[in-house]
């Protein structure tokens, strides 16, 4: 459907924007009305990352006369897979800081806002208030509800990218003219059901399709040009390469955007909605959590223990603790890994950062192992405060 454009033109534009834009400005749809809009427009981008990379490049090529950037992270050389708005040299600074600099380096033109912060519930709304426009490129489910929650509260639209392995979704979520993010996913997936990019991967260059598909998105909307991805959900296979979207309805009965909300402010805490880990896991590791260097002084001191790494083989490869047997998590759930631990010596389980390991002591602490443990910040940990030779990842 067709939607007004969501903010109004700017005064002119220089000799110099017309030179720049002018492959725009040729286009009918766009022309000079629609690069004054950009102009005018304030975008701010939720994460400097896989998806925020391509978002932010690409949004200040177009024009977009002020850009907002929120990130707390630092630059990691294993971003580099696939955040392309860092470089090299950039590793160790903030993303926000490196991003800005980038954007500057594609458009001088464009005014960078940098917001080198978390984004929460004390700040989400303020932050959020200053722009027409939110791009999301955040990758875990918590931001997510969080910036659902407050663009509804606030009457703004945002554009939503998610990406892992292989597959990318995006959508356009405007409580005013269709669904919000709560209508499509009502209740958030269960503690470690959908493994984030850390912990499954994603196709770098994945990255640059989905953000791509929000930034021409952002485009349409505060132009008011072309169909949005308002009541529609894209759906992009790259391994098949096969592009398809789904119809997503206004439900009535959101919590949030429906007839009678019972969702009228921020949740305060939407880690704990969303839960990390499960309860079961919580509980499992409280008390039976135990350091790197702890791991390590048990294995010197010949202690009898098993040590699980519960991660995924291809993750196995790329770096191990010493003497650690591997059997993925899965076996846990589905209980094939119980006949697989000994009797006679303490389970000590392992994963890359502890949520995975955590969720697997549950199953083995039922299952009538009392004694066993996990370790905190599981093999990250290790190569953090054990053996900084071997590779992180």
């Amino acid at each position: 459907m067709s939607l007004p454009p969501l903010v109004e033109p700017a005064a002119e534009l220089t000799v110099d924007e017309v030179r720049r834009y002018s492959r725009h400005l040729i286009i009918p749809d766009v022309g000079m009305a629609g690069q004054k809009r950009l102009k005018n427009a304030k975008v701010l981008c939720v994460g400097a990352g896989g998806l925020g990379s391509p978002a932010l490049m690409y949004l200040a090529a177009a024009g977009v006369g002020t850009l907002g950037i929120i990130d707390f992270d630092v630059v990691d050389e294993s971003n580099l897979q696939r955040q392309i708005i860092h470089g090299q040299s950039d590793v160790g600074r903030l993303k926000a800081e490196s991003a800005a600099a980038s954007v500057r380096e594609i458009n001088p033109l464009v005014e960078v806002v940098i917001h080198n912060t978390a984004l929460t519930t004390e700040n989400v709304m303020e932050i959020f208030s200053g722009y027409d426009l939110i791009v999301d490129g955040t990758d875990n489910f918590a931001t997510r509800y969080m910036v659902n929650d407050a663009a509804v509260l606030l009457g703004k639209p945002y554009v939503w990218g998610s990406i892992y392995r292989f597959d990318g979704q995006a959508s356009v979520f405007w409580a005013e003219h269709g669904p919000c993010y709560r209508c499509l996913y009502p209740e958030p997936p269960p503690p470690g059901m959908v493994p984030s990019c850390a912990e499954g991967g994603v196709l770098g260059v994945l990255c640059a399709s989905i953000g791509s598909i929000q930034v021409n998105e952002a485009i349409k909307l505060l132009t008011g040009i072309g169909d949005p991805l308002v009541g529609r959900l894209m759906i992009y296979d790259a391994l098949e390469m096969k592009y398809r979207d789904v119809k997503v309805r206004k439900d009535p009965e959101c919590v949030l955007c429906g007839k009678n909300p019972s969702v009228t402010e921020l949740l305060e805490d939407y880690e704990a909605f969303c839960g990390a880990v499960s309860e079961e896991a919580a509980e499992a590791a409280s008390g039976s959590t135990i350091t790197a260097l702890e791991l390590k002084a048990m294995q010197d001191n010949g202690e009898s223990i098993f040590l699980v790494d519960v991660r995924e083989p291809n993750e196995y490869e790329i770096v191990s603790i010493p003497g650690a047997t591997l059997i993925p998590k899965g076996e846990f759930l589905n209980g094939s890994a119980l006949e697989k631990l000994p009797q006679d010596k303490k389970i000590v389980l392992h994963c890359k950062s502890g949520a995975r390991s955590a969720e697997a002591l549950a199953v083995v602490k039922s299952a009538g192992f009392a004694d066993a443990v996990h370790v905190g910040g599981g093999v990250l940990s290790w190569v953090k405060t054990v053996d900084p030779s071997l590779p992180s990842y």
